[in-house]
C-alpha cells in the first residue's frame, strides 16, 4: 500500500537528528508544543499538548503527547512552526 507521500505506509524515513533532539528538548523541558501531522485518515491535523516522550518502536520513531496520541516522526508536518527536516545525521568528530 502506498501512502500520501508516495511511499509504503509501514516504510519509516528517519527524521534529522537536529529535528530528534528539539522533540527530545521539549519533552525534557515540558514545553506544549504546536504540532501539525497527517493522521491514518490522510488529514492534517493540528494540536497543542505536551510532548511525553520520544521513543523507539517497531523500526520507527514515534512521539507520545500528553493526552495519549501517538504520532510516527516521519507524519509530523511542523512542530512549533518549525518543518520536519530529513537532513542526515552527522558522524563527524
Amino acid at each position: 500500500m502506498v501512502g500520501f507521500r508516495g511511499m509504503a505506509m509501514d516504510e519509516y524515513r528517519l527524521v534529522s537528528c537536529d529535528f530528534y533532539d528539539e522533540l527530545e528538548s521539549l519533552a525534557t523541558l515540558r514545553q506544549k508544543a504546536r504540532i501539525v501531522y497527517w493522521n491514518q485518515a490522510h488529514e492534517i491535523v493540528e494540536v497543542q499538548d505536551y510532548i511525553m516522550d520520544v521513543y523507539a518502536a517497531s523500526q520507527a520513531d514515534f512521539l507520545k503527547l500528553k493526552n495519549g496520541v501517538e504520532i510516527r516522526l516521519d507524519q509530523i508536518v511542523s512542530v512549533n512552526s518549525k518543518p520536519l527536516s530529513y537532513e542526515s545525521c552527522s558522524t563527524q568528530e
